[in-house]
């Protein structure tokens, strides 16, 4: 698989574009819950699937752990990343979280945020054993992902919400609820440790205000505002978003490697 540059009519990179720089679903505050639940530490070796561009990466090494590695597919962004993410024993390696190239049992600490959302559910069981492979036992994998709910949704507003977001996100986004992640995690070996749960409001006025500050927010507002296109897919986006938001939520899991 190659994806060497990015592609900028994808949802999340279209907001990147605009200045955007917190992109995922339970916007900062559940990333650094699921940071402070992975408790990582200077002992850890850890290990992030799809950095993105380096917002959570920036918080977890504020932990100092021994070492860091970003696991990107796209080439682009992992030359945008090496230009903040560098320093001794921190690396981002070109490779795909399904097959990572990494040592079995290595590492103490794996995650990964809105990406195997956008996976059909066999791809996402392979990246998870991925995770599952590389981790030492006892090891931590944390995930951020968009969710569903409530748990008993029906199959026919599943299909009706993930067909709407494909088509404003331009993504084959593929959402679960709390226990179809859980199981997914644990069908692999893992065994749940903690799950957080929080609005999917990534485009609402104040989450945007709380992910990226009043200044820069005004600075993201003003640059939709003068770019037509991209205002037009922002505005069909934040209305899927608006019109589901009893349907869907952002769910942070934490299992460990029995």
């Amino acid at each position: 698989m190659e994806n060497k540059t990015i592609d900028t009519k994808q949802g999340h990179w279209i907001l990147a574009k605009m200045g955007k720089k917190v992109l995922r679903p339970g916007g900062k505050e559940l990333t650094q819950k699921l940071v402070q639940n992975l408790k990582i530490n200077p002992e850890d070796d850890i290990v992030e699937f799809a950095p993105g561009l380096g917002f959570t990466a920036s918080i977890a090494l504020e932990s100092n752990p021994k070492t860091y590695t970003g696991i990107e597919l796209n080439e682009e962004a992992a030359s945008i990343l090496r230009k903040t993410i560098k320093g001794k024993n921190r690396k981002i390696i070109i490779g795909n979280a399904a097959n990572s190239t990494l040592s079995d049992s290595t590492y103490n600490k794996v995650y990964g945020e809105a990406m195997l959302t956008m996976q059909a559910d066999h791809r996402k069981s392979e990246i998870i054993k991925e995770a599952y492979r590389i981790l030492k036992t006892e090891g931590l994998y944390g995930v951020h992902e968009l969710g569903l709910q409530p748990d008993d949704i029906s199959e026919e507003k599943k299909a009706e919400i993930q067909r709407a977001l494909a088509q404003v996100i331009k993504v084959n986004a593929r959402p679960l609820t709390v226990t179809e992640w859980c199981n997914l995690l644990e069908k692999e070996g893992f065994n749940v440790i903690k799950t957080e749960t929080s609005p999917m409001h990534l485009l609402e006025p104040q989450r945007m205000i709380d992910d990226e500050g009043f200044f820069r927010t005004v600075k993201i507002a003003f640059n939709i505002l003068t770019h037509p296109q991209e205002r037009k897919r922002i505005l069909a986006m934040r209305k899927v978003f608006s019109k589901y938001q009893n349907h869907l939520n952002a769910i942070s899991i934490v299992v460990e490697k029995k």
